[in-house]
């Protein structure tokens, strides 16, 4: 079983590289945006919760994304191939959650893939993004608050994982095809 965790700021390709490996690999996938978006969509009350944070560009509480990803993960029952873990986790603690729920279910994560971008090119993607999709949180603004928490709250990830001896730094500006090559061959190594 290969659990991904999946990282890098928003606009990194996260959601595109991740359709690419569940296409080659046959893995699940747990975006905790698109999982969020359908609470909100649905009205629900995690729903409701989860916007009032995401509105005001912040991070939902750790204890309430745990369990959510928890119920997604089990969903998928013990004969799955692996899951890209994609926008969680955001901090330490959350890194520690994930690590401790897939401990309890006898799992663990094989590797963390950085797709690392350069800033003023996150701003071009999601802004292209948000003028294409329509998407809420796609706007100069927004973005901003976003990028200053993912450096705050989520770069830290990095070194987390290069103690655990799980990171790795893949270049994710360039040809679609060759970014996913860098991560096929990572995923192939372990």
């Amino acid at each position: 079983m290969k659990n991904i965790v999946i990282f890098g700021a928003p606009g990194s390709g996260k959601g595109t590289q991740s359709d690419k490996l569940i296409e080659k690999y046959g893995l699940e996938h747990i975006s905790t945006g698109d999982v969020l978006r359908a609470e909100i969509k649905n009205g629900t009350e995690l729903g409701n919760t989860a916007k009032q944070f995401i509105d005001n560009g912040q991070l939902i509480p750790d204890e309430l994304m745990v369990s959510i990803l928890a119920s997604v993960y089990d969903s998928f029952g013990r004969e799955h191939k692996g899951v890209i873990f994609d926008g969680f986790p955001r901090t330490i603690p959350q890194a520690d959650a994930l690590k401790k729920m897939l401990a309890e279910r006898g799992d663990k994560v094989a590797a963390m893939i950085e797709l690392d971008v350069p800033e003023d090119e996150l701003m071009k993607r999601l802004i292209l993004r948000g003028q294409q999709s329509g998407r809420a949180d796609d706007n100069e603004e927004t973005i901003k608050k976003r990028l200053v928490v993912y450096h705050n709250q989520t770069q830290p990830l990095i070194e987390w994982y290069k103690q655990e001896g799980l990171h790795h730094h893949i270049n994710g500006l360039g040809e679609l095809d060759r970014i996913f090559a860098d991560i096929c061959n990572v995923i192939d190594g372990i």
